[in-house]
Formats: structure tokens, sequence, C-alpha cells
């Protein structure tokens, strides 16, 4: 049934406010779901939709004034009808502040009245209304929200990874109370995501587990419809490298939102894996001479104390415990993204591949030096996509400790923590 035939009968209905809160689920179903191309198509069918209910809710005022716990409940409806846009509205938080006043065991007119605050930039006081919510016992909805908030308070403060943390065992509590709600699951996703990079974007781990809450909260079908989820779940499977399931991600966001632009880290990525292969397979486009006048310092016999040297041909998939590849860098391969640094790289067989960096700064391996994998972690690249396939040799260092400069360790001002990028995660 359409939302304007259930407003229609809102009159007509015995309770007609049990059938407005029908109708606001959705209109906020709507809001969550619905992408146009062009912004104004949706701001439009929003504003039609809560002139509407606003309409409805006026008719049945003068029956709700009679009873304090209905007009709570009216309040409450009207406040969340005129909170359903992305900007504060000071009418919104008045109908919800008198709705809670009214009657202060109505945990959903808390959690509205919190997110209200938060669009106003009260942090303090939102965190107060969830608060106030899950005092009156569990509520998914409140931790969830709480979660979400947490991250926001926490950017960029000293105690980010704590509050980061927290947020994390929110979430973990929502998904407990119902854990086939796809939002408690989303939650927690970004949570983990958002852990990843405040904690120097080195522990894969964290990547694996927000993957895992990602796959959970595609299962549900409203959850599902989420751009923002698909969105970074392809970011997740980026930084995992593992490309083909990233390219999926963004396609499948930009088809549900193509506002939200993941077309365009899609071409990036499709830009950066045609260069890498490029790259890669010319080696550099250097001439066979000049390679091999590079690569001559490196010697077969390198003393490298506990671990055997090997070259490109003899690594394995994953880590490669007790062995080390010495090579030389080529050139550094400039992209669209900040993180990982790319190089190119040769062994001393002139076997090419590509170094991706995690946790050293721009500029800290410069081009000729000699770089000595420790226990490198390979890993072949091979992607279909359009038809084409991309495949190429990569080695990933996650961690300063996984390599060498010229025989001696990345000096300490050298490395970094990748955090820009959590700056794509929704709250």
């Amino acid at each position: 049934m359409g939302v304007d035939n259930k407003i229609a009968e809102a009159v007509e209905c015995k309770d007609p406010m049990d059938t407005v809160l029908q109708s606001i689920d959705s209109l906020y179903l709507v809001r969550d779901t619905f992408f146009p191309l062009d912004p104004t198509i949706k701001k439009g069918r929003l504003d039609n939709l809560m002139r509407d209910l606003l309409v409805v809710l006026h008719d049945i005022s003068s029956d709700c004034r009679k009873h304090p716990q209905r007009r709570a409940q009216w309040e409450y409806l009207r406040g969340k009808v005129l909170d359903v846009g992305p900007d504060y509205c000071k009418e919104a938080e008045e109908h919800l502040s008198k709705s809670v006043k009214l009657d202060p065991s109505m945990v959903d007119a808390w959690c509205c009245l919190g997110n209200c605050f938060w669009k106003k930039g009260d942090l303090t006081q939102a965190k107060n209304c969830f608060n106030i919510a899950l005092s009156k016992g569990p509520n998914k909805k409140a931790l969830q929200q709480l979660s979400m908030l947490e991250r926001r308070i926490g950017k960029g403060s000293a105690d980010e990874a704590e509050t980061v943390e927290e947020s994390i065992l929110h979430a973990k509590q929502a998904v407990s109370l119902d854990i086939k709600d796809g939002q408690s699951w989303y939650t927690l996703g970004n949570a983990y995501l958002t852990s990843f990079f405040v904690s120097g974007a080195w522990d894969r781990n964290k990547l694996h587990q927000s993957l895992k809450a990602y796959q959970n909260a595609e299962k549900d079908e409203m959850a599902s419809a989420n751009p923002d989820l698909h969105f970074n779940s392809a970011t997740v499977h980026q930084y995992l490298e593992d490309y083909e399931r990233a390219l999926r991600g963004f396609e499948a966001a930009s088809i549900r939102d193509p506002g939200l632009h993941a077309d365009r880290e899609l071409n990036k990525l499709v830009n950066l894996l045609s260069k890498l292969e490029d790259l890669i397979i010319n080696k550099g486009r250097l001439k066979a001479k000049r390679l091999s006048i590079i690569l001559s310092s490196l010697s077969a016999n390198a003393s490298l104390g506990a671990y055997r040297q090997v070259s490109l041909e003899q690594l394995k998939e994953g880590f490669n415990k007790g062995m080390a590849l010495q090579a030389k860098m080529l050139q550094a391969i400039s992209h669209d993204n900040s993180v990982p640094l790319f190089y190119l790289l040769a062994d001393r067989e002139t076997n090419c591949f590509a170094l991706s960096v995690y946790a050293l700064r721009d500029g800290a391996i410069k081009e000729g030096i000699t770089i000595t994998l420790l226990e490198p972690f390979f890993h072949e690249v091979n992607v279909t996509w359009k038809d084409k396939v991309y495949r190429y040799n990569v080695i990933r260092v996650d961690l300063p400790q996984q390599l060498l400069l010229n025989g001696q360790p990345p000096l300490v001002q050298d490395a970094v923590c990748s955090t820009l990028q959590a700056e794509n995660i929704p709250p």
C-alpha cells in the first residue's frame, strides 16, 4: 500500500496515531532507501509526504490534548516527522522535548530527541538522551545511535582509540539484542573500520571483523538498500587488496545512490590496476641495459642473518616465514588515493612487482635504494572486470619493521598512522 493511501486511512482509523506511525515508517523508508540522481526529486517527495502527515496530525490534535499520554505520543510523532530532514529543526526539538516531559518513559522519543540535538551540534545533550533511553532498558536503536555518536565525539581527540572501543562495545550489545538487525551489524562494521584507521591502519584482523559485520548486514534487505554499506564494504575489500570484490561493492553503491559518487572510486581503482599491471609487465619502461645496471648491486649471497634469501618466484601466497627478498626501488607509482603508497620494484632476476606500503610517509622510500623485505606478504592480483583481466604480483607492507632500507630499519619519524581515510566512514 502506498504512503498516500496510508495517510488517507489515518483519519478513518479507530486509533489514527497507529496508522500515522506506520506512515512515518514509510516516510523514513523514502529517506533511507530512495536516492535519485537529482536530489531535489527526493526532497520534493519527502516534503510532500511530510506535509500530508502534518495535516493528519493537525486534524487529530484536539482529541490527543485530552490525555497526557496521548499528547506525549502526538508530540513525538509530530517531532519525528519534522526531524526527517538532514538539518536541525528547532520545531522538531520543541515537540520532542514536550513529548519526553509528558511521558519520560518514551524511549523512541528520547532517541529521536538525541538525534535532533546531534544535528544541532549539541553532542553532550545528544549522548544524555541516548543514555536516558538506555536507562529504561536495553534498546538496539539507542545503542546504535550511541555507538555512532561516540565515534563522532572521539574524532581527533587524545582518547579517540578508547572512545572507539566503547563504540564497538555498544554496537556489539545492539547486535546481541537482535542478530538479524542489519543496522546493528552495519554500525558494528563501521566501528571496526574506524578502529582500524585510528590504531594506525595495520591490524588487518579489524578489517576482517568489519567485513564480517558488513556481510551480516547485507543479509537484512532493509540494511542492504543502504548505499553506504556497500561503499564501506568495498573500502574494506580495497584495503585487503581484494580488488574484484571492491569493484563490485563500489558498483553496488553507485547503483543505489548515484550521488554518492562511488563510480569515481571504481574508476580510480580500475585505473590503478591498469597502471600497475602496465608498469610491471613493461618493467617501468626501462631499457634492459639500464635495468641491469640498477640491479647489479644486488648480491645473490647477501648476509641476511636468520633469513634465507629468495627471489620473487620462490614466494608463496601469504606470509613467507624465515625468508627475505632483496629488490631495488625503480620508481614511486602515483595514484589518486593517499593510502597505500605504491612502488615498482625488481629483484636480482629482473622480476618486477608492486610494493604496497601502509605504514611509512611518502618520500621515506627513495628511488634506487635497496629494499629488504622480511618475511614478505606476497599476493598475486588476478582481477576480472568488464571482460578485462588485470594480473600482477604485489608484496604488502603493513609495519615499518617488515622492511629494511639500504640495510637499515626505517627512521622512526618516517612511520605514519594512515588515519586520513577514516574521513570516509559515516558515524
